[in-house]
């Protein structure tokens, strides 16, 4: 940390290249809040994962396990049980990767997205 500050204080915090020297809250909480990515207000697993359990068919995506109440996903009229297989344009290959998406995106965007529900490919869109 000498090297990268100059600095002997401690702590010593990095957040995209910002550096903070010392415990300062305000800062701290200001860089992280330009960090703040949207939430998609739902727990999701890998689709492969669920299907070799017999939970759905689709093997390539995003299951949605759990839909948090007033959340994104809710607004978007998803529900459990369903995969998301296409984000901004992007096909989802996995839960992570669909982790990987959302954190491109900013508070305010609107996005296209496609699921499956059942055998039926359906499309909608996500208002972060």
């Amino acid at each position: 940390m000498v090297r990268l500050t100059g600095q002997y204080g401690v702590p010593v915090t990095v957040i995209d290249g910002e550096i903070v020297i010392g415990f300062d809250r305000a800062r701290l909480e200001a860089l992280l809040a330009q960090k703040a990515r949207p939430r998609l207000g739902a727990a999701v697993a890998d689709a492969a994962e669920m299907a070799a359990q017999g939970r759905c068919a689709v093997r390539t995506g995003a299951y949605i396990g759990r839909i948090t109440p007033g959340g994104v996903a809710e607004r978007a009229g998803l529900r459990v049980g369903d995969v998301i297989i296409g984000l901004a344009g992007q096909s989802v290959r996995d839960a992570a990767h669909l982790e990987s998406l959302l954190g491109r995106l900013k508070p305010g965007q609107r996005v296209p997205i496609e699921y499956v529900r059942g055998s039926e490919s359906r499309f909608g869109a996500l208002e972060f």
